[in-house]
């Protein structure tokens, strides 16, 4: 296994384990803290970072409409618009909106989980 794809896989999986700590103790917690917004933001750069060594690494030309890659940018677009709205909550936003906030996460999750899993389908048959 080439050294380069072990580390975008490491980051790429490093992004799941905070993302999702940040979802799910935000869920659990029914209340956005200021950590769980540090874990969203970790959770993204740690995506970005993968997204970007792999992209290094792949062989055939960039193709935005392939179902991967699409399904990957609306992610990461998701994953950031995710985490502006949260720090926004966190400070500036209404009580209500710190207790509301939980309602939407598990859906950019969601999303965000099938790029992850059709990457590592795609990546175990090559």
């Amino acid at each position: 296994m080439q050294f380069n794809f072990l580390i975008s896989v490491v980051l790429i999986t490093l992004a799941l384990i905070f993302y999702s700590i940040g979802i799910w103790a935000e869920r659990i917690s029914k209340y956005l803290k200021p950590r769980h917004v540090i874990f969203f933001w970790s959770g993204f750069i740690f995506d970005v970072s993968g997204t970007y060594a792999m992209h290094k690494l792949a062989t055939n030309s960039f193709n935005i409409f392939e179902p991967h890659t699409l399904t990957g940018q609306i992610a990461l677009w998701l994953m950031l618009i995710h985490a502006i709205w949260a720090t926004y909550v966190v400070l500036r936003g209404s009580e209500k909106a710190h207790r509301e906030f939980h309602k939407y996460s598990l859906g950019v999750w969601t999303i965000w989980l099938v790029p992850y899993f059709t990457g590592m389908f795609l990546a175990m048959n090559r």
